[in-house]
């Protein structure tokens, strides 16, 4: 067994006793499977730096550069920059002069009313999150699943009914209806997220406050919200992706001043009556891309317990 043993902790796979000790042969798997896992997405990538008459090519360009010669010449593409511009400035018309396409406003618009429907979201969700938590109603658990099924209806099952509450009280696109309908949509999960995070939290502290004389108020706020910052975090990231990527509401209830991303691309799928322009639609989707990438690269600490609803230990 010694030397069965040995051999595996030969090849890198000894047995880890922490997160950084997980020997190299373990973390070349990791990387293999995290590369299989995020081809896609480089593609996507790569896609967005071609020439239009090099994305569909046969063979496909795969690389843009040869790599010191180890990828033959006709799989690699010269990068252009070209994509991106016309993204924000191109011919809507075979033969027609540049015109704006304003992204820029909706890009402006995806990040607006993202960001604010999940921190709205998750102030509220967070506050009714403790209460179910710390002070649990009779028929608590009956409370939380009426909360959960409005998530678990899919979204084209509600939109007749949200879209004529929205006419009715004249929410239809504006900044203020989706944000709101997003935040409904965000509060079930932020509130199971959060209460998981609050449940496992030791009362000890808290009830040495209250002894105290601290208010319900201040052991909320300086001693259960300080220790659940990394729920914090992981369920703004989940909530974030989410509302980002949310397509259906955004294309029934935004107008021309509200749209977002998502919906915008659809007028990327046809460029100038050429068929679809797969490398501007590939430079949105990168550029789409970016702002989620950032979050989670600054938030990547806390993703782990968030992953996991609190059950790892830091």
């Amino acid at each position: 067994m010694a030397e069965h043993n040995s051999i595996w902790e030969a090849l890198g796979f000894r047995k880890a006793s922490g997160v950084g000790e997980a020997g190299w042969g373990r973390t070349l798997i990791v990387a293999i499977v995290s590369f299989i896992y995020f081809l896609p997405v480089l593609f996507i990538i790569f896609t967005a730096f071609k020439p239009q008459d090099a994305a569909l090519s046969v063979p496909p360009t795969l690389s843009p550069t040869s790599l010191f010669g180890l990828i033959p010449g006709q799989f690699v593409f010269t990068p252009t920059l070209e994509n991106f511009g016309s993204v924000f400035m191109r011919s809507m018309t075979a033969g027609g002069a540049p015109e704006p396409t304003g992204f820029d406003r909706y890009f402006f618009n995806s990040i607006v009313i993202a960001s604010s429907s999940v921190l709205l979201a998750l102030v509220i969700g967070t506050l009714a999150a403790f209460g179910f938590s710390r002070y649990p109603l009779k028929g608590n658990d009956t409370y939380l699943f009426i909360i959960l099924t409005t998530r678990m209806l899919p979204a084209i099952v509600v939109i007749i009914p949200v879209i004529l509450m929205f006419r009715v009280v004249g929410l239809s696109g504006s900044y203020t209806g989706i944000i709101l309908l997003y935040t409904a949509f965000n509060l079930a999960f932020t509130i199971w997220m959060m209460k998981s995070f609050f449940d496992e939290l030791s009362l000890d502290v808290e009830d040495a406050a209250r002894i105290d004389g601290s208010s319900d108020t201040r052991v909320f706020f300086k001693i259960a919200l300080p220790q659940v910052i990394a729920g914090l975090a992981a369920t703004f990231v989940f909530g974030l992706i989410l509302t980002w990527n949310e397509f259906l509401f955004a294309l029934l209830l935004s107008g021309p001043d509200t749209r977002t991303v998502p919906v915008a691309m659809n007028q990327a799928v046809s460029s100038g009556g050429r068929g679809t322009d797969w490398t501007l639609l590939a430079a949105i989707e990168t550029l789409f891309l970016i702002p989620v990438f950032l979050v989670t690269f600054f938030l990547q600490n806390h993703l782990l317990r968030g992953v996991t609803f609190g059950t790892v230990k830091r």
